[in-house]
């Protein structure tokens, strides 16, 4: 009864441990077994679901678990059971008994506490303690929590913690645990599309940080490319024209607009252009309450407390005229593909990774292994409908929504932007529907509980909901299911599997359909001559999904430098913390501790400022990348070489009353967007861009 869920080249394996767990759940005898601990564990997690919460876990979801404990990413359907799936994973990484924390990541803090409360009677069953950490508990709270055999808690939340803990001056203020493991929900998501942004936390005020925003905004108010600028072939950077050189150097009365001395300057005409240019109002950011707010490009939603880099979020604010945030001074930072690299173990499970099995496995080290669906999938995927332009496309949509709407069935419309979505809306003048964008997300969960309702109409930006499944109303399933709609093809197939995945699940009917322009950004950016878009949109999606990958694996090795870095300085730091390097006193322990956070503070500025000019040495004919990284390594020797002496020196001119002992003042934390246009390293990175897109 095991084997008719599995292909054959697993069939074996896969039936052999799974009835091994049947029968140790039905008599509780392992001792037969190779793996007993991990079977008995298992078993026992499905015992437990199923007396006491009345889930039955299914074959594949007992598959799905034995690939957690593998170390590989599984991808399993909308509504196959993933938050049970990881539940025995979980719970065979906990018993291992290494004193380390196992955590649990999740998307938001809902399902973090939602997940924790609901899977929390199976743990305590096996005798293990759960809790979860949410946004805006205590410190108190989330040690306890932290304390746990398993804890539930978001990657960004998980990843602050660690930030403050690397700022505390007494060893019993900081909240973690050494990381044991990690079993990531919505994989794809947070080791993907959010894995190199920066978490940050930051304290005080970067002097001057908004000096020339404002006159470099009017400066390039009415600017245009070609006269002023340049943009590269793929339009993300930007140079100035000798025209454009000539104005800012008049604006700002400088000789040399490119002096070292002027790099601010500079600095701030390019933010300028990047936000009147390239960063669309309704598309990348909107405008609320009278603040600039981030729209996650994947998810279509407000990316919570997540900024641009200082000087390009100021020029938005600036742009849009809302009042300028200061960001203060960087203290630390990290990312999340940093943040699960410092986990010994780690595994995760998506609906959607196999498409980008290559990046799982060159990044992470980790497989991908597809679990089969429960029940058949009989969800109709339609081949795709192209148009010349978007107004085309849009009316088709159009019709297309009043066509099914007319048999009362549900329609789903996954848009790319804010922007999109309601001026769709307004077309459908007759027909009653929700719009859910980044302006209504707090309305989310309502709208979601109602899209797969007989006759609902919901028009949303690319679709998020994730955990949360679009259930059939009442005579929907006997109507063909919910319907999904497509208005543009994103660059992985991966976020249009995402929305596709909305419909048919666990085996109920539905179908999807994309509707294409050659307007669309993705055959605009990514078109090359060859590719006909009537028959070649997934080539072009793999040629994008390809040059993604090459461009985040070449980041991902410069970055490992200041990784190294990060991880000397603070395994030096932590010594210094907890006593096991020893001090000559009280004072000169919290001294060398409020040194080194200096140091490592101003380490992190000079990066920025490095990163921010560094690819001007190309002019010369040196290489960029070999100059940062060169230059890093002297910064990092320096600092390592004269932390003593500037401990002494602070310790002495407190001893004599010339300076007051340091306290540290509120900090506080936020996000960067990862890759903002214009970075010096897509700079450095042009050149192999071109290359593999004429490889194609």
């Amino acid at each position: 009864m095991f084997g008719r869920f599995f292909s054959r080249e697993r069939a074996p394996a896969a039936d052999s441990r799974v009835a091994r767990i049947h029968e140790a759940w039905r008599t509780g005898d392992t001792t037969a077994t190779h793996d007993a601990d991990l079977i008995h564990t298992i078993a026992a997690s499905a015992a437990a679901a199923e007396r006491i919460l009345g889930l039955t876990m299914h074959d594949v979801q007992l598959v799905g678990a034995l690939a957690l404990t593998d170390g590989k990413i599984v991808e399993m359907q909308t509504g196959e059971g993933k938050t049970l799936a990881a539940v025995p994973a979980a719970a065979w990484f906990a018993r291992q008994g290494t004193g380390g924390g196992v955590h649990v990541m999740t998307v938001n803090d809902y399902l973090a506490r939602r997940d924790a409360r609901w899977m929390g009677p199976i743990y305590e069953a096996l005798g293990l303690a759960v809790g979860f950490v949410n946004s805006g508990m205590t410190a108190a709270d989330r040690r306890a929590a932290y304390a746990c055999d398993i804890t539930y808690v978001t990657a960004n939340e998980c990843g602050f913690d660690l930030l403050r803990d690397q700022l505390c001056l007494d060893p019993a203020e900081q909240v973690h645990r050494p990381f044991h493991a990690a079993v990531i929900d919505e994989a794809d998501s947070i080791l993907i599309d959010e894995a190199r942004i920066p978490l940050v936390i930051a304290g005080g005020g970067a002097a001057g940080e908004h000096d020339f925003a404002v006159a470099a905004d009017l400066l390039v108010e009415h600017w245009h490319r070609g006269a002023q600028f340049q943009l590269d072939d793929f339009g993300r950077n930007i140079s100035l024209t000798d025209y454009g050189i000539r104005l800012a150097e008049r604006q700002f009365r400088c000789a040399n607009l490119y002096a070292e001395r002027n790099l601010p300057i500079l600095t701030a005409v390019i933010d300028a252009i990047h936000a009147r240019t390239l960063l669309r109002r309704d598309v990348d950011y909107i405008v609320k309450n009278g603040a600039i707010e981030s729209v996650d490009e994947f998810k279509g939603r407000i990316a919570k407390d997540r900024r641009w880099p200082a000087g390009l979020h100021t020029a938005i604010e600036v742009k849009e005229r809302v009042r300028v945030k200061t960001q203060g001074t960087v203290l630390g930072s990290i990312t999340l593909q940093n943040l699960v690299g410092l986990y010994p173990q780690l595994c995760g499970m998506t609906g959607t990774a196999y498409t980008q099995r290559d990046e799982f496995r060159e990044l992470y080290g980790l497989d991908v292994e597809v679990i089969p669906t429960h029940r058949p999938m009989i969800r109709v995927d339609a081949p795709d409908r192209s148009f010349r332009s978007k107004y085309e496309k849009e009316a088709a949509v159009v019709t297309e929504i009043q066509k099914v709407h007319a048999t009362a069935r549900p329609v789903l419309v996954g848009t790319a932007s804010v922007e999109e979505s309601e001026r769709l809306g307004s077309r459908l003048h007759a027909i009653p529907h929700q719009v859910l964008n980044a302006r209504n997300d707090e309305a989310e969960a309502a709208i979601i509980a109602q899209a797969g309702a007989r006759g609902a109409v919901t028009i949303s930006t690319n679709m998020a909901g994730r955990g949360t499944d679009i259930q059939l109303g009442e005579g929907v399933a006997a109507l063909g299911g919910l319907h999904v709609i497509g208005t543009n093809r994103h660059e992985s197939r991966r976020i249009d599997h995402q929305l596709r995945g909305r419909a048919g699940r666990q085996g109920d009917p539905g179908s999807s359909q994309f509707f294409v322009s050659e307007e669309d950004d993705l055959f605009v950016r990514f078109r090359m001559e060859d590719v006909n878009i009537h028959q070649d949109a997934d080539s072009i999606q793999r040629t994008a999904e390809g040059q993604n990958l090459d461009i985040r694996l070449f980041l991902w090795k410069y970055e490992a430098v200041i990784e190294g870095q990060r991880q000397g300085w603070q395994a030096r730091r932590q010594a210094v913390l907890t006593g096991e390097t020893a001090c000559e006193s009280e004072l000169a322990r919290l001294t060398t501790l409020l040194v080194m956070d200096e140091f490592w503070s101003g380490h992190l500025a000079a990066i920025t400022e490095l990163r921010q000019g560094v690819h001007w040495v190309s002019w010369g004919g040196r290489d960029p990348l070999h100059e940062y990284l060169t230059a890093v390594d002297a910064m990092y020797r320096d600092m390592e070489e004269t932390l003593d002496a500037a401990v002494a020196e602070r310790i002495e001119e407190v001893q004599s009353g010339r300076i007051e002992p340091n306290e540290r003042g509120a900090t506080w934390t936020y996000l960067t967007t990862d890759q903002p246009f214009g970075t010096w390293t897509e700079r450095v990175f042009r050149g192999l861009r071109k290359k593999i897109h004429r490889r194609g």
